[in-house]
Parts: C-alpha cells; structure tokens; sequence
C-alpha cells in the first residue's frame, strides 16, 4: 500500500486501509523526525476506540493505552543505543501481552524480530507532502 498525504485529514484514509490488514500484534513505524510517527498514531488509536490520550513517547520509552480490543503499547527506541537497552524495558514482556506494540524507530530491535512477523509502515516527509508504505 502506498498513500501520499497532503493534508492532516488524509491520515483516516490510512488508517482505514491499514486496520483492515492489521493481522499482527507488532507494527514497526519509521521515518525521519517530523514525518506524523506520532500523529498516525493518534489517528489509529481513536480509530481502534481508545479514549486515551496520545503523546510521543520520545522520553519515557514506552506509552501505554486502552482499547477495547486490549493494550497497545507505543515505544520510542531513538534514545536506546543497543539491543541490551531494548531487553533493559522489558520489550518482550511488553509484545507478549498486547493487543498490538506499535515500535517507532525499531532499527536497534529490528534483527531481533527475525522469525515474527509483524507489519512495516514507513513515512518519507519530502517536505511538501508525506509518502507512506504499509506492508
């Protein structure tokens, strides 16, 4: 799937192709700073009827919410600079009790996954419009 967006709003018209698809509990999301990590985030989550709110988690690692499907938790691996940080969270435990883990800046972790499977959204922010790949 590829999606370009131009305009805050084009976000749904992600969301709504990508929950269909949804058929693991671990979604890897890249892109560069400023790319909407976040803000697809924030669409998806009040997509899948959580209340909560939604925020970076660039600073405390991993936010938690609920959905009426179960847990989410969002992780910000930026700030770790190897796998033995990534374990240090507690990120298996995390994966093996939610409902979906949503890993933003998953390339520490990523050779980890080998043998999972688990779905890749990707967002190039070209700076007049943002390019999403989901898969």
């Amino acid at each position: 799937m590829e999606v370009i967006i131009n305009k805050l709003e084009d976000w749904q018209e992600v969301v709504d192709q990508i929950i269909p698809q949804l058929q693991h509990n671990i979604f890897l999301l890249k892109g560069n700073l400023g790319a909407g990590k976040t803000t697809f985030t924030q669409f998806l989550l009040k997509n899948l009827g959580s209340q909560d709110e939604v925020n970076s988690p660039t600073y405390s690692i991993v936010n938690e919410y609920n959905t009426p499907k179960g847990k989410i938790f969002h992780f910000d691996l930026y700030r770790l600079k190897n796998i033995e940080e990534v374990y240090d969270i507690g990120i298996e435990e995390y994966l093996d009790n939610a409902f979906l883990c949503i890993i933003e800046w998953p390339e520490v972790y990523e050779d980890e996954l080998y043998g999972l499977k688990y779905h890749t959204m990707s967002i190039n922010n070209t700076g007049e419009h943002r390019e999403v790949t989901f898969d």
